[in-house]
């Protein structure tokens, strides 16, 4: 679909010999609208989510613990520890994440609209000391924004599988430069960027790290989707004009508010008001009653043998956005490791994406006298869905091989 479902993915790494496998011995998708906003929710991710999901996995050894007795935290090392990493949707500080799009003080509510602090909080250090059911088996929980784990899934990819390349030759531009030369010495790694649009818009980077040097990568988080939004002709100035006066903001209007599944409706809402004459009833009808669904709406039916000219307008003008702030990035960081594009909607609308004459690869490429810059960077449409799982399972491990010589997990 073009609105990604907002979901929890948890990775844990256990002892059992088996740390160092990357095939998840059991994964549940769990969505934040059904299970942590919806009526029967205590808004907590350690009871709605991590709780029943370790309940359902059964293939660990449990030390003939059920999962609702004996609480007491595990903390002689001699049963099962788990040692987690969870990748959420928000800034992360001390271990501790507000979830940006669950609540929270919303500083950019419609006109008229009250603001009211629902915080939704993730707090690692407490998961490690708590002794509720099968959370007191986890030693370690490390939160990660949701797009670092993005950024350490990206050291999973396989190239040759799992991406298509957008500019020619780039896959064997990264294979090159990753290879160690005779002397089994590898040449000097450049960066590595990441830019996706799902539920919102994330970036992130990697530069070689000096802190785990043997792991090749670190990745650091940016909230470059909350970057302004700028116009790039006449329909999208008006675009900019209606977005301000809905989120009343007098001067900007972050770019995730157009490129994500929520700009995506925010566009085609836009476009409806516009060029009346060109909505489909049908449509519209399903889209005003889709919810937090409605970027899908506009996607499923923007593709297709016969798609719809106001959906497929609106894909348009998000992915000539998303191309443009993909070249942003491309400038800023000079990627030369690879810049990747990811995200629930790459793969559902990789149409709009690939090709010279793609309204992505036409904004992208349009950056005047730093055109040329461009050729220099490998550039991917990333076609796989669980990066932020795979970087969950890479951060957990990296935490799992730091705590080994401390004692036995």
């Amino acid at each position: 679909d073009a609105s990604a479902d907002a979901s929890a993915d948890a990775s844990a790494d256990a002892s059992g010999g088996k740390a160092k496998d990357k095939e998840p011995i059991y994964t549940k998708e769990f969505l934040n609208e059904k299970y942590i906003t919806g009526p029967n929710s205590t808004r907590t991710f350690e009871q709605d989510i991590f709780l029943p999901f370790l309940s359902e996995c059964n293939m660990l050894d449990w030390d003939g613990d059920s999962d609702d007795n004996n609480n007491n935290k595990n903390d002689d090392n001699d049963g099962l520890q788990l040692v987690a990493c969870f990748a959420v949707a928000g800034p992360v500080k001390n271990n501790t994440a507000a979830m940006t799009n669950l609540g929270g003080e919303d500083k950019d509510k419609d006109k008229g609209g009250a603001s009211e602090n629902t915080e939704i909080l993730i707090n690692g250090n407490d998961i490690e000391q708590s002794t509720i059911g099968r959370l007191k088996y986890i030693t370690k929980c490390k939160l990660v924004n949701d797009f670092v784990g993005q950024g350490y899934g990206l050291l999973d990819l396989d190239l040759n599988k799992e991406v298509i390349e957008l500019v020619p030759g780039s896959i064997d531009a990264v294979m090159k430069a990753e290879a160690k030369d005779d002397d089994d010495h590898h040449h000097p790694l450049g960066p590595k960027a990441c830019v996706g649009a799902g539920t919102g818009l994330g970036e992130c980077f990697l530069t070689t790290s000096s802190l785990h040097p043997d792991d090749g990568y670190e990745c650091y988080p940016t909230e470059g989707g909350h970057v302004d939004f700028v116009p790039r002709d006449a329909l999208q100035v008006k675009l900019l004009n209606y977005l301000k006066q809905k989120f009343d903001q007098p001067n900007r209007i972050s770019v995730e508010r157009v490129v994500s599944g929520i700009g995506l409706a925010n566009i085609y809402e836009f476009l409806a008001k516009e060029f009346p004459k060109l909505v489909n009833k049908d449509i519209h009808s399903e889209f005003e009653n889709a919810g937090a669904l409605q970027g899908k709406v506009v996607g499923v039916n923007a593709n297709g043998d016969s798609p719809d000219e106001l959906c497929k307008k609106a894909m348009d003008i998000m992915m000539s956005a998303y191309g443009a702030e993909t070249g942003n990035c491309a400038l800023k960081y000079i990627p030369t490791g690879g810049l990747y594009v990811s995200g629930g909607l790459t793969p559902k609308n990789i149409q709009f994406i690939k090709g010279e004459d793609s309204p992505f690869m036409k904004a992208y490429k349009d950056k005047g006298r730093m055109s040329g810059l461009l050729d220099s960077v490998p550039l991917f449409a990333v076609m796989v869905e669980d990066l932020g799982l795979r970087g969950a399972r890479v951060c957990a491990l990296r935490e799992y091989n730091s705590m080994k010589n401390t004692f036995s997990v």
